[in-house]
């Protein structure tokens, strides 16, 4: 029987095997995506020439693509790893919304949780790639475009009629708050108060993550700086600075864990449970490709695993191998339950 060492001080260890059945559980659980619906947009072009009007490159457009992103990334990642993935979420009638309501249709996602908002505009980033033929683009400029205003009363209205109709069949529910919107914790708490069983329920919040205090969330996974900023705190290498911070957030959301992404310092789980602390080292590489949207993959991975029967120790295992697979490719990426499996093996095999 295999197993992984989760930390250079833990005692603690994963039976890799354990976490291959884990992940071959994940095909068909229904989870629930309730948050931010993002288009990520890319603009490719090829370097012509340095325009004559500023010292700027003039790009040759080739193509543009849009992606999701935010709660939509993190949609993606569940189907990609075989969930049946439930998005409630809003988006405006404008190109970027319809973009993202039908490429889920083609999909095949249940988009009966999407609201269309008349006059609202769907978050979207566009990131401006250039390079030469036959080289890699890279990334020059990215412009936000967001809503001029909150949601309207009668959306939120909707939205929180679907979330409720749609936890009555979910497996977990995973909270993606952008800070557009769509989640509330408010809207959580009223939910979970209507439905009699109790499910697994996830937050990855980029700001007001205490909001959610007592809102019935059972882990979050923020990444470093956004604790940090919880904290007015700098971590760094300091470890104890690290745990101190942690373990407050933990007691003030009223959590049972915590999972902390730090890039290539791999991962931090806090756990209510005998006050215990592991510290995973970064799956494969520390030199990462590209990390946009690997919190999204990383919130898809831990909550399909906690739905699937793991401890939470097991979830942030399979979350830390997903997010080190994710960010080896370019762009906002997926990783899928066979590639997963197959990482896993490997690791077990020794290969």
């Amino acid at each position: 029987m295999k197993r992984a060492k989760v930390g250079a001080k833990a005692e603690l260890t994963v039976d890799l095997a354990r976490l291959a059945e884990i992940v071959e559980q994940f095909r068909g659980k229904q989870i629930v995506l309730y948050g931010d619906f993002v288009a990520d947009e890319f603009q490719f072009g090829d370097i012509s020439r340095v325009s004559r009007e500023a010292p700027v490159l003039i790009l040759k457009h080739r193509e543009t693509q849009i992606v999701p992103g935010g709660g939509a990334n993190a949609t993606n990642n569940l189907a990609a790893l075989g969930a049946k993935a439930t998005p409630v979420a809003a988006v405006g009638d404008d190109a970027s919304g319809k973009a993202l309501a039908e490429y889920f249709k083609k999909l095949g996602v249940d988009c009966s949780g999407i609201v269309r908002v008349s006059g609202w505009k769907t978050p979207t980033k566009t990131r401006f790639l250039a390079g030469w033929a036959h080289t890699t683009a890279q990334q020059v400029l990215r412009v936000d475009r967001e809503p001029d205003g909150p949601l309207p009363e009668r959306a939120e209205q909707q939205l929180a009629m679907k979330l409720l109709a749609k936890l009555r069949g979910a497996d977990a529910v995973a909270v993606s708050d952008y800070g557009f919107g769509s989640a509330t914790p408010e809207c959580v708490r009223a939910a979970l108060k209507k439905i009699e069983k109790k499910i697994p329920l996830t937050l990855d919040a980029r700001h007001g993550l205490t909001r959610y205090a007592g809102s019935g969330i059972v882990s979050a996974t923020p990444n470093e700086a956004e604790l940090e900023a919880l904290h007015r705190s700098t971590i760094g290498k300091d470890v104890a600075e690290l745990e101190r911070c942690g373990r407050a957030t933990l007691a003030q959301m009223k959590m049972d864990s915590l999972v902390v992404t730090r890039g290539r310092d791999g991962m931090a789980l806090f756990e209510k449970e005998g006050k215990r602390v592991t510290h995973i080292p970064v799956h494969g590489s520390d030199q990462a490709v590209d990390v946009t949207g690997a919190g999204d993959t990383v919130l898809a991975a831990y909550t399909l695993a906690l739905a699937s029967g793991a401890s939470a120790l097991e979830a942030a295992h399979i979350a830390n191998i997903a997010g080190g697979m994710v960010v080896m490719k370019r762009g906002t990426a997926t990783i899928s339950q066979i590639e997963l499996l197959e990482a896993i093996r490997r690791e077990s095999s020794g290969s």
